[in-house]
Order: structure tokens, then C-alpha cells, then sequence
């Protein structure tokens, strides 16, 4: 279909799960990628894929909780591909788990970096990019956890996700006007290695409407929606792709 040609993108968190799955889709909708995550290895191979299959992609390996990595994403996004049209932050992690008196300051400092943070350091740096091509598309991996429902456990995780809303409501107040749109995308549960074990899995598919967890590849195309002009009129908002998990809470 071609939904993103010309379009440049960067994926963080893109060597496995969603972040993997939405570089496949961009790639095979047009879209020229900067991809990152930490591991090199798995990284590289999800870009020799991609190019295998007739894509461009670059790799920029790094922590999205640091700016330099943000820096190089974008600079090897002009460098490359003479500019940025879509920015996925996707990387996350569940972090530390347990009640919320027992969670060590660091650790919930960590949790809060990785998933709140570096959407902000990566915003920073993509949007004036963005704002030289006219505008953009910003989409940020939230969850259902910490917006429609708390579960044990995951106080730090739900607060970082559920601050992802209030950053996307202020760019949308700051630039919608501008031309960048951003938005939220919430999965509810999927199929990836942050689901833990079949049994875990279980559990959390009767959470669901659908009584199932969702594919990696479903969540990437709503994260494709978000990125392409069929969202040309959607800024500020949640996303919900989960399957009916929060219809029924």
C-alpha cells in the first residue's frame, strides 16, 4: 500500500515485540527507518530484514534514558534520510516489581527513565527535526495499566505509563498548531518476553474482552494508523488496541 513512502521514521526498543514488529510494517509500507535498542546483534538482524526484504533501515544502538542516544538517532535520521516524519518511542520495560513501600528509590528512578524520560529526551530532539518538514507524527508506547486499571505490583510502571498522557497532552497544546501530531498508543496485554510464562499469559488474556492477548503485529498496526495520514486529524490522544481490556473494568 505504500502508507509511508518518503516518510523517515525512528523505532526505539526495535529488536523484538512490538518495537520489531512496527519496524517490519513501516518498512514494508515505504518508510525509510532508524531503528534502536540496546543489543546490537538482534538490532542488526532485524535491520538486515528488513533490507533483505528491499527496505532501508540504519541501526543506532544506545539507552533511550540518555540524550546522546536521542542526538544520534536523529542526526543519522538527517544524515541519512534528510530528515525525520515519524518518531515510535516504544522501548520500556516492566522494571522492578512489588509493593510500592518495599520499591527501592533507584529502582523506581530507572523504571521512570526508561519509560517516561526518554520519551521526553527523544520529543526533544525529534521535534524541531519534524518541525522543518512541517510537521510529524509522535506515538508513545503507554499501556492500560496505570490508565484504566492498577494492578499489584507495578506502581512505578503504571505511573510511567500513565504519565506518557500527560506528555502527549502538552505537545499536542504546544504543537498540534504546528503541524506534529502525537498520540498514545495502549496495548493491553501481548505475546512478547515482557508477558513472562504461558501461565502469566493466561492470566492476563482473561483480563481481556477478546479472552486473548494480542500478536506483536496487531499492535504495530495501529502504531502504523498513528504514524500515516489515515491519522491525519488525530492529536492528543489514547489509543486503545487491548482487546477490550478496559471496556470491561
Amino acid at each position: 500500500m505504500g502508507l509511508l513512502n518518503n516518510k523517515t521514521a525512528i523505532i526505539t526498543g526495535a529488536s523484538s515485540g512490538i518495537g520489531k514488529a512496527a519496524a517490519l510494517l513501516f518498512a514494508a509500507e515505504g518508510a525509510s527507518l532508524v531503528l534502536n535498542a540496546r543489543g546490537h546483534q538482534a538490532l542488526q538482524e532485524v535491520a538486515d530484514r528488513i533490507q533483505g526484504s528491499g527496505g532501508t533501515a540504519r541501526i543506532v544502538p544506545g539507552d533511550t534514558a540518555l540524550p546522546d542516544t536521542h542526538e544520534r538517532l536523529v542526526t543519522e535520521a538527517g544524515k541519512s534520510f534528510g530528515g525525520l516524519d515519524i518518531a515510535f518511542s516504544n522501548a520500556g520495560t516492566v522494571g522492578t516489581m512489588g509493593p510500592l513501600a518495599d520499591i527501592q528509590i533507584a529502582d523506581w528512578e530507572k523504571t521512570i527513565a526508561t519509560n517516561l524520560t526518554s520519551a521526553f529526551l527523544g520529543s526533544r530532539y525529534q521535534i524541531p527535526q519534524m518541525l522543518k518538514r512541517g510537521g510529524g507524527s509522535l506515538i508513545f508506547t503507554s499501556s492500560f495499566v496505570g490508565t484504566s486499571v492498577g494492578l499489584p505490583g507495578m506502581a512505578a510502571y503504571a505511573a510511567s505509563k500513565a504519565g506518557l498522557m500527560g506528555l502527549v497532552k502538552g505537545i499536542t497544546a504546544d504543537y498540534a498548531a504546528m503541524g506534529i501530531r502525537a498520540n498514545a498508543l495502549l496495548p493491553g496485554g501481548v505475546d512478547t518476553a515482557m508477558a513472562g510464562n504461558e501461565s502469566q499469559k493466561e492470566w492476563a488474556a482473561g483480563l481481556h474482552a477478546m479472552k486473548r492477548i494480542a500478536h506483536p503485529e496487531e499492535i504495530a498496526q495501529a502504531a502504523l494508523f498513528l504514524a500515516s495520514s489515515m491519522s491525519s486529524f488525530v492529536a492528543g490522544s489514547a489509543l486503545f488496541a487491548d482487546g477490550g481490556n478496559a471496556a470491561v473494568k
